[in-house]
């Protein structure tokens, strides 16, 4: 299924996000954990991709048996070490395993990485250009409430975002972010440039306290008054923490659907426990009961 109908049918969507394994040895109990997710019957699943390439083939293979599942998958692509030989043969190759859905992203610049050097894909733009031309793909791309770490400044961010969107994004998935009162503001500006396409809210049930020093050094958002009191109260308390964060997350999700926001994606980090906690809380508020 192309997601791209999706928000013509549906009025508010949950999917759920999985990363793939790094380890041969470790494919089974990934796959196993994606397909316990998937049968809580989310309306799709995205798969990430590692760094420079490293987890393209099981990228693929877990998106395949998530659709094994009946549900439909959306593969993360990123460009920031490929060519345009090396990404015309991944998308030759999804194409070949069912797969129509495409998250287009530069990716994180690997170690020792000079950002400098000549190469085919700078930006994530140039990918989404690519993937348009080849054609047969709903296409989606990332966006920062906060404002993308790199970016000088949330103007500019927006219009490099508004560039990506011009150049065949079908929707958006927004970075994790823990007030939801910088997405409100954030859709509000983009919407002022001129920028239409569904925007799905990223939220992060957060689990742990190392978790959190983790997400926010890679996102640079800053977390609320309100959760960083909860990460304090329950840091030494793991049950308690799992909860409250579980909580927390699920209040978010009520809020944006309470303020009109038809799109909720859970980064769910291959713990099946956690994605059904959490819709424990939601299934009226969602209408999955």
């Amino acid at each position: 299924m192309q997601l791209k109908n999706l928000w013509n049918e549906k009025n508010v969507t949950l999917s759920f996000e999985v990363f793939p394994n790094k380890k041969d040895s470790d494919f089974e109990t990934v796959r196993a954990a994606a397909e316990a997710i998937a049968r809580l019957k989310p309306d799709f699943m995205s798969v990430t991709y590692g760094a420079g390439g490293s987890t393209a083939a099981n990228t693929a293979a877990i998106a395949q048996a998530i659709q094994g599942q009946g549900i439909t998958a959306l593969a993360h692509l990123t460009c920031v070490t490929s060519d345009k030989a090396r990404i015309r043969a991944e998308l030759e190759g999804l194409r070949a395993s069912g797969i129509e859905n495409i998250l287009a992203l530069r990716g994180d610049y690997p170690e020792d990485f000079d950002p400098a050097a000549p190469r085919d894909y700078t930006y994530a733009v140039d990918l989404v250009r690519d993937i348009k031309a080849f054609g047969g793909f709903t296409i989606g791309g990332a966006c920062y409430p906060d404002g993308h770490v790199e970016s000088p400044s949330q103007s500019e961010d927006l219009r490099h975002l508004k560039e990506k969107v011009d150049a065949g994004l079908d929707f958006l998935t927004t970075q994790m972010f823990f007030d939801n009162s910088a997405l409100y503001s954030f859709l509000y500006r983009a919407r002022e440039v001129g920028i239409t396409v569904p925007v799905l809210a990223g939220i992060m049930p957060v689990t742990n306290v190392i978790q959190m020093r983790r997400i926010l050094s890679l996102s640079g958002s800053t977390p609320p008054t309100r959760f960083r009191m909860l990460l304090d109260r329950f840091r030494e308390k793991p049950d308690a923490m799992k909860q409250a964060g579980i909580v927390y997350a699920a209040e978010q999700i009520v809020d944006l659907v309470s303020n009109g926001v038809h799109g909720i994606h859970v980064y769910a980090m291959n713990r099946p426990e956690v994605a059904e906690r959490l819709l424990d809380n939601l299934g009226h508020v969602l209408d999955r009961v």
